[in-house]
């Protein structure tokens, strides 16, 4: 097994490590956007393998799926046509001054904003990127969570699944570097088929609800929408129907952010 990210490099088998059949992140999303009555173009921001981008088309809206890796843009074309895929930067992106109406942003990808400048970068591009009202939908780990909380921390979890033929184990471990306010991650993927094993490191922004509602305001959205669930990862998942609920103490964060200063 080799490459600089296994799943990011190996989109099917990352489908297969974390599979959505029911489409729950995509339709979690387009409740957003239709109860806030968000028009039809959307992008997705850090597609990866272009499922949700596809259910948003499939339920009628003009999708571009934008990501960094072009094995998972490749992997999005050939499996989940219907949106746009290009590749950008979430750091800092040019699609089209208003060309979109909403931005979704899923599955923790904000957070690879690890610093100020970073995420200043993305929300700058999502401002020049929407026209007025419109939305800003991301989903992603809670910061405030692990605030005298170590369940998630230093004991590794380990995940095993099949893939065509092949056993695959991953053991991770995660760690808070409280100086670069970074939940760091570290996996160790081994396989039955004699690769050697396969360590990678990733780390996400240990963002808190106050500090993303002041960013949020600094780039003229207004917080409809911040909570820690129900959400397509939480537990129990969020059930077509279900209303947001009103705290931010869980360990998954959800926003939905209206734009009104372009």
């Amino acid at each position: 097994m080799t490459g600089a990210n296994l799943l990011t490099d190996h989109p099917a088998l990352y489908e297969a490590r974390f599979p959505d059949p029911d489409r729950l992140a995509g339709r979690w999303a387009e409740d957003c956007l239709r109860r806030h009555g968000a028009g039809p173009r959307v992008l997705d921001m850090g597609c990866g393998t272009g499922r949700d981008a596809a259910h948003l088309h499939s339920v009628g809206r003009t999708v571009t799926g934008a990501d960094l890796s072009e094995a998972m843009l490749a992997h999005a074309r050939a499996q989940h046509p219907g949106p746009a895929y290009v590749r950008a930067d979430l750091h800092g992106f040019e699609l089209g001054r208003d060309a979109f109406d909403a931005v979704v942003c899923l599955d923790s990808s904000l957070l690879y904003c690890h610093t100020n400048d970073q995420l200043d970068g993305f929300l700058a591009s999502c401002r020049r990127s929407l026209a007025r009202g419109g939305l800003l939908v991301a989903e992603m780990r809670n910061g405030a969570y692990l605030l005298g909380r170590t369940d998630l921390l230093g004991s590794p979890s380990v995940a095993s699944f099949t893939w065509r033929g092949t056993g695959y184990r991953s053991t991770t471990t995660l760690t808070v570097d409280r100086t670069a306010q970074l939940l760091r991650r570290t996996r160790l993927w081994t396989s039955d088929d004699g690769s050697p094993p396969v360590e990678q490191r990733s780390a996400w922004r240990l963002l808190f609800p106050q500090e993303l509602r002041h960013f949020l305001a600094a780039h003229g959205f207004e917080v409809l929408e911040l909570h820690d669930g129900p959400g397509p990862r939480t537990e129990p998942p969020w059930r077509q129907g279900e209303l947001p609920g009103t705290r931010a103490d869980a360990d998954r964060l959800h926003v939905v952010a209206r734009l009104h200063t372009p």
